[in-house]
């Protein structure tokens, strides 16, 4: 028998009673400034909740929709002086919720299903990496790239390894779910910068989705994820397991015992190759919510922007959410387009022929095109990953052979 949201919540008063209601969350949380609602802000939520641990309050629509409006961004518990494990709490009443019957948005609950099946995952979506290969015009949210159709990210680390023989640190790439089925020329570039800065890579078969989205949805099927994930990498003899989507990676580090680090950071602490700048006038860096605030990833990667060689900045307002939240561009639509378009409203001022928008997120990168395609900027400013940028650094300083060029 699952537990009442009721029962859940009373098992976590503890936590709940830490927040001393200081306020200092409200400015840090996307849906409070939208609202102006003190029940749409971290502290308001958290009254929620312990009202319905102590019954004086019941379940109810009302409640259920400020849990929902969350964006999930994590910049309270960044903020907060008290230490409020916020996330926790909401992943658990989100998760009880659900299992005691509350409705999942249809998308969410496909997808939910869809990535607990990695081999037919990626087999689905091979027609949408061969359209973005060809550049037709998708979704907006399909940034343009050049994928792999066939050739999975492991076979061709495989190849990449045999051809360089690296023998400097030794990593476990996680290659994630929709990265590795929509998006995975990230992974190869990510393949190809580690290996050049002389890291071996491991990619274990046995891996799967590392549960971000149940998470944020509150379906069920993560511990079995994490259950796969352990036993695929927590055995392994490497230095640590590597990330390239801050999302992932946040997720990932909830289950594994193993050392999980960011790309991004792991990087930055390399004696990194330069590159040849790229052919745009900047470069601006956003922060992923979810490796500022959820993996405490705070600094910018100056040496991995310095081993590329352009002029860069931290883009405006780089440490608040772009809106994505996970899935919440999903399951709330108009406030994630709401959110972006104030961050991203500097691109149309800026002074430059042609920026790019740098992040380290496969799903911030999405909202960010989202926006740039909305505001009809797409011929002055592109979006990349932070490896991205690098890799074509690299290439056009001739770092690579032919041979490694997927």
């Amino acid at each position: 028998m699952t537990d009442s949201f009721e029962q859940l919540l009373a098992r976590e008063t503890p936590k709940l009673m830490n927040c001393v209601h200081c306020g200092l969350c409200l400015e840090h949380c996307p849906t409070y400034r939208l609202t102006g609602d003190e029940s749409n802000s971290p502290r308001g939520r958290l009254s929620i909740w312990r009202a319905l641990a102590e019954k004086r309050i019941d379940v109810s629509a009302e409640t259920d929709f400020y849990s929902d409006d969350c964006v999930g961004c994590l910049a309270c518990q960044s903020a907060c002086p008290a230490n409020v494990p916020y996330a926790d709490l909401l992943y658990e009443a989100r998760r009880d919720r659900v299992a005691n019957g509350k409705p999942v948005h249809r998308l969410l609950r496909l997808a939910g299903s869809a990535v607990q099946h990695r081999t037919w995952f990626n087999l689905l979506n091979a027609p949408v990496r061969a359209l973005r290969r060809s550049g037709v015009p998708l979704h907006r949210f399909l940034f343009p790239g050049q994928p792999s159709v066939t050739q999975s990210t492991a076979d061709y680390a495989g190849l990449i390894m045999q051809q360089l023989k690296p023998d400097g640190p030794t990593v476990a790439l996680f290659t994630g779910c929709l990265m590795e089925g929509v998006f995975r020329e990230i992974n190869f570039a990510t393949v190809r910068v580690l290996a050049v800065n002389n890291v071996r890579i491991v990619i274990p078969d046995e891996q799967g989705c590392c549960g971000a989205v149940l998470e944020h949805a509150g379906l069920a099927g993560k511990d079995a994820l994490d259950d796969a994930n352990r036993a695929a990498f927590d055995q392994l003899d490497v230095d640590c397991v590597i990330t390239n989507a801050a999302g992932c990676g946040l997720a990932l580090g909830h289950a594994l015992t193993a050392a999980t680090r960011d790309l991004t950071s792991f990087l930055d602490e390399l004696d990194l190759r330069t590159g040849r700048p790229l052919p745009t006038d900047h470069l601006y860096y956003d922060f992923p919510c979810h490796l500022y605030h959820g993996q405490n990833v705070k600094n910018a990667p100056k040496r991995v922007f310095e081993a590329i060689g352009n002029d860069w900045s931290l883009a405006p307002m780089a440490d608040r959410c772009c809106g994505s939240g996970g899935t919440y561009n999903v399951t709330n639509a108009e406030n994630a387009e709401t959110i972006i378009n104030e961050k991203s409203a500097f691109l149309s001022d800026a002074k430059h022929a042609h920026c790019t928008l740098v992040t380290a997120n496969h799903v911030c990168m999405m909202q960010w095109h989202s926006a740039i395609s909305r505001a009809g900027l797409r011929s002055k400013v592109s979006v990349q990953h932070l490896v991205q940028a690098l890799d074509q650094a690299y290439d056009r300083a001739g770092v690579y052979g032919e041979s490694m060029k997927a």
